[in-house]
């Protein structure tokens, strides 16, 4: 076990029994920040699904959009 682990341990144990919900909370948050979740019961979607296939129209937007800024008189 690592140094900061049993430092973790050791101020875990010194927090009061009332105040644990807190912490566990506050656990829970850091896990889901660092993609750590109890993934039972969840349905797995393809996002692929929602990708739409790309077109020449879309292919050509940055051409498309200088042409207009380029017309555009002002």
């Amino acid at each position: 076990m690592t140094a900061i682990r049993q430092e973790a341990i050791q101020m875990l144990e010194k927090v009061p029994e009332d105040k644990l919900s807190f912490v566990i909370q506050i656990m829970q948050g850091v896990n889901g920040l660092i993609g750590v979740n109890d993934t039972k019961g969840k349905e797995v979607i393809d996002l692929n699904q929602f990708v739409m296939a790309s077109t020449e129209r879309g292919q050509n937007a940055d051409n498309y959009v200088r042409e207009l800024r380029d017309n555009d008189r002002f």
